[in-house]
């Protein structure tokens, strides 16, 4: 599941358009009427999973095993094939798709991948004869970048699981395998958009695996589900499931749209991101860990058993204080990666402030309050005094959709995407009020001055971020 990439920016002129709206013409026959529910992320998730109550797949399938949801709803199957069609191709190859970044074009010959792709921008002409001739599977990268409905579903699904959530289209020709068997770092949620598709899985060979991972045929055993699915179909299975997928013979083509979710969310990314933060805090108030390191530990020694008692030690000093709540867990650098990588908020028109200018005297809520995070990190201003702990409220606003989930990009870019604001430690009470409460009286804001209180709620409302009631 790719991270974002470096792409052109848009001028400040097109940030400002809406995304096209279809016109409806006399005569136009009506517009399909969604099977998903977008009253909220957990509506939407549910609705995704008609007819298994999302609490059952929970309990019984997340991270263990494989689901198979059969439709026989045709106007299911119709909203699916809505989402993305090959006939789609011709019309995306306008916007000039380079490939490798917005399109791979390989194909699976006796258990080995065989890119077929050529250089530079994408010709519909030359991707059809791919398909056809050369039986190749087109792997489209990110289509929620392009289609409206997608973003809508995307980015209520990366408010629902708090993570990001990538998708690829995959377009494969009779008779044809793209891809051979391997398993994911994510997990799948696999959508059968037109035709049928034959999927083979595979018990893992590494469980909830943290990579990608090609697996050879005489390692993997036989399938533990024969699976082909049809129009309408869903399909999930846990990260670590090998697989393998092809069209069978006498279908055409299969169009099918892989969502992908929880890369790096484990409880060993959250350890890896909090314990520097508490380490540094404990050493504040912990004399033990302030105290020098045996000599030339550092020349081969860091591995003896005294060494590891000791460390042992401070672990389980470090968990005690965890647990009397005395320590703060702070997630910093994932919060930091997700609210700047995720999709902007699904919206028709340009997000502006709303309402009139908050005063004193006003109640006020906070808005787009899943597109937002609190972090408390050292202040980004150098000093030569002790660093300073400052309270940053970062959001996903001003995301550019263009780029969601394409690769590695800029730094310099990347910090300029990291929009939000910055404000002192003693701020975070009051910060931490409007986001636990529906609705606050600005007087009642837990902060010393009056000033203080008008000062946050402008400056959140300026940021799109409040609106008084």
């Amino acid at each position: 599941m790719p991270k974002k990439s470096k792409v052109k920016r848009q001028s400040s002129e097109e940030e400002q358009l809406a995304p096209k709206q279809s016109r409806v013409e006399p005569g136009d026959p009506p517009a399909l009427l969604s099977p998903l529910s977008f009253h909220g992320p957990a509506d939407l998730f549910s609705s995704l999973l008609q007819p298994l109550n999302s609490d059952t797949f929970f309990r019984e399938f997340w991270e263990k095993k494989p689901l198979h949801l059969q439709r026989s709803d045709p106007s299911i199957a119709a909203y699916y094939k809505s989402l993305f069609q090959l006939s789609d191709l011709q019309a995306l190859c306008s916007e000039g798709l380079q490939y490798y970044s917005d399109v791979n074009v390989v194909r699976c010959i006796n258990g080995q991948k065989k890119d077929l792709n050529k250089e530079g921008r994408v010709k519909h002409s030359v991707l059809n004869k791919s398909l056809l001739q050369n039986k190749a599977t087109i792997q489209f990268h990110q289509p929620q970048r392009f289609k409206d409905e997608l973003w809508k579903i995307q980015e209520n699904l990366e408010c629902f699981f708090g993570t990001l959530v990538g998708s690829n289209v995959y377009m494969t020709p009779e008779d044809s395998q793209g891809l051979p068997a391997h398993y994911d770092d994510v997990e799948v949620f696999i959508l059968q958009l037109e035709g049928q598709k034959h999927w083979r899985l595979y018990s893992p060979t590494v469980a909830l695996a943290t990579e990608y991972s090609v697996e050879s045929e005489d390692r993997i055993g036989s399938p533990t589900h024969d699976i082909t699915l049809k129009e309408g179909d869903l399909l999930y299975f846990p990260r670590g499931t090998i697989h393998q997928a092809s069209t069978p013979s006498g279908v055409h083509h299969s169009t099918h749209l892989t969502l992908s979710t929880y890369q790096r969310m484990s409880w060993g990314d959250l350890l890896l991101d909090v314990l520097p933060s508490m380490l540094s805090e404990s050493s504040r108030t912990d004399v033990s860990l302030r105290e020098g390191m045996p000599q030339r530990i550092l020349l081969g020694n860091g591995g003896s058993e005294d060494t590891c008692r000791r460390l042992a030690a401070h672990l389980r000093s470090l968990a005690d204080v965890m647990e009397t709540g005395k320590l703060e867990v702070r997630c910093t650098h994932l919060k930091r990666d997700f609210i700047t990588n995720r999709l902007p908020p699904y919206s028709e028109q340009q997000i502006a402030p709303s309402g009139r200018i908050p005063a004193l005297e006003d109640v006020v809520c906070l808005r787009f309050k899943e597109h937002m995070v609190i972090t408390v990190e050292p202040s980004q201003q150098r000093t030569e005094e002790a660093t300073e702990q400052v309270v940053f409220v970062l959001h996903s606003l001003k995301n550019q959709r263009e780029s969601h989930m394409m690769g590695e990009g800029d730094e310099e870019e990347d910090r300029d995407i990291s929009r939000g604001l910055q404000f002192p430690l003693s701020h975070l009470q009051a910060l931490q009020q409007l986001q636990k409460e529906e609705q606050v009286p600005v007087v009642q804001l837990q902060l010393h001055s009056q000033e203080e209180k008008l000062s946050l709620v402008l400056a959140l409302w300026s940021e799109c971020l409040l609106v008084a009631l």
